[in-house]
C-alpha cells in the first residue's frame, strides 16, 4: 500500500469512526446501549442488535482500510448509501418515539458525519482515476 494522502483522509477518518464505533457495539453492547438511551434489562433483545450492527460496522471499517485497493474503492463506492440509511433509521426511530430524542439525534449526527465523509472519500476517489 502507498503512503497515505490527504485525499485518503475522509476514507481514513470513516474506517475509525466505524471501527471505534462497531468495536463498542460488539464488545459493549450493554453500555452502548444505555448512552442510546436504551435498557438492555427492559430491552434484552438490544444487546444482540447492537452486537449484529456492531460487528457489520467493523467489517465495513476494515475494507475501509483494507491493503488491497479494489477492496477498498467497493467500500468506498457503497459507502454513502449505507451511512444515508443509517441516518434515515435513526431519524425515523427519533421520530416514532423508538429511540429517546437524545439517541435519535446523537445517531442521526453520527451517521450524517458518516455521509459527509463517505462522499468526500468517494470524491477523492473518482479523482485519482
Amino acid at each position: 500500500m502507498s503512503a497515505l494522502t490527504l485525499a485518503d483522509a475522509p476514507r481514513v477518518a470513516l474506517a475509525a469512526v466505524r471501527l471505534v464505533n462497531g468495536g463498542a457495539a460488539l464488545v459493549l453492547p450493554r453500555t452502548l446501549g444505555h448512552r442510546l438511551g436504551i435498557d438492555p434489562d427492559a430491552n434484552r433483545a438490544a444487546s444482540y442488535v447492537l452486537r449484529l450492527f456492531g460487528i457489520r460496522t467493523v467489517v465495513i471499517g476494515l475494507a475501509l482500510v483494507d491493503k488491497d485497493p479494489v477492496v477498498r474503492a467497493n467500500a468506498v463506492a457503497v459507502a454513502a448509501v449505507v451511512h444515508a440509511s443509517d441516518a434515515a433509521s435513526a431519524a425515523l426511530a427519533g421520530l416514532t418515539g423508538q429511540l429517546p430524542r437524545r439517541a435519535a439525534l446523537t445517531a442521526t449526527a453520527i451517521s450524517s458525519v458518516n455521509v459527509a465523509l463517505s462522499l468526500l472519500a468517494r470524491r477523492a476517489q473518482i479523482a485519482a482515476r
